[in-house]
């Protein structure tokens, strides 16, 4: 029997009760400093969860802080759920900054309240800092945040097809229609949604072929490129390399 998505994601309930506290922690900082966020786009079948877990590692090694994936299930949660969305504008420490963050991305929005809704709460989660927020179109409703890294897999039919059938357990030829028919419908999805190509790469930091490199490499390259492109020095750990340079 083929396995779902789901089965491959830790449950919601953990993320949430960890995100939650990691907030805390960081409005119990007295003048906290500003962390980065990072959205991950990816064509469908490629790596994208199991980059932003790897990344996740990497990211806390780097600033010792707790960091939380928002995957479709965890975004949906949240916006559905009424205390946890006061939670989330409590934590920004200022409603009318979040709502200034929002109205800058509403030129982007369709009438579909129901993604507008998610949308309104994608943008503050990343503002918060610490969040990698994998799909639902986070490149795009993010794009202004000058807090956010984007990052985007791309790979062969052959290979996105194979990797799925893989991970999901199923024969390879019902993993090729997922895909064909997948891929149509997510991009058409932004498309009407956010009315923006999300396969253009100007909207990203940088593009990896998922299928010329390991999600373990993939996530090494992005943690430089955040660590190197983030202002706030102090936010990360030097690396060993950066130690041995200062002592010398």
């Amino acid at each position: 029997m083929s396995k779902t998505f789901d089965s491959l994601i830790p449950s919601i309930e953990l993320r949430e009760r960890a995100w939650l506290q990691a907030r805390e922690r960081l409005a119990r900082t007295h003048k906290a400093p500003i962390y980065p966020s990072v959205t991950i786009s990816r064509q469908y079948g490629c790596e994208g969860y199991p980059l932003a877990q790897h990344l996740k590692q990497l990211l806390e090694e780097a600033s010792g802080k707790s960091w939380t994936i928002f995957d479709k299930a965890l975004v949906d949660k949240v916006a559905s759920d009424e205390q946890l969305s006061r939670e989330l504008l409590n934590r920004l420490g200022d409603e009318s900054h979040a709502q200034d963050i929002l109205r800058t991305h509403f030129g982007y929005l369709t009438h579909d309240d129901a993604y507008a809704k998610l949308v309104k709460h994608i943008v503050p989660i990343a503002a918060a800092g610490c969040a990698i927020i994998v799909g639902r179109g986070g490149v795009i409703s993010c794009q202004e945040l000058k807090n956010c890294f984007h990052f985007r897999l791309i790979g062969g039919f052959e290979f996105r097809a194979s990797t799925l059938a893989h991970r999901l357990e199923m024969p390879l030829a019902e993993a090729e229609e997922l895909v064909r028919t997948q891929s149509k419908l997510r991009e058409k999805f932004i498309s009407e949604c956010l009315h923006a190509d999300i396969t253009s790469s100007h909207w990203y930091d940088a593009v990896f072929n998922n299928e010329r490199q390991q999600v373990e490499t993939i996530a090494q390259a992005c943690l430089r490129l955040v660590v190197c492109g983030w202002p706030e020095k102090d936010v990360f750990k030097p690396s060993p390399l950066q130690e041995r340079i200062t002592a010398q």
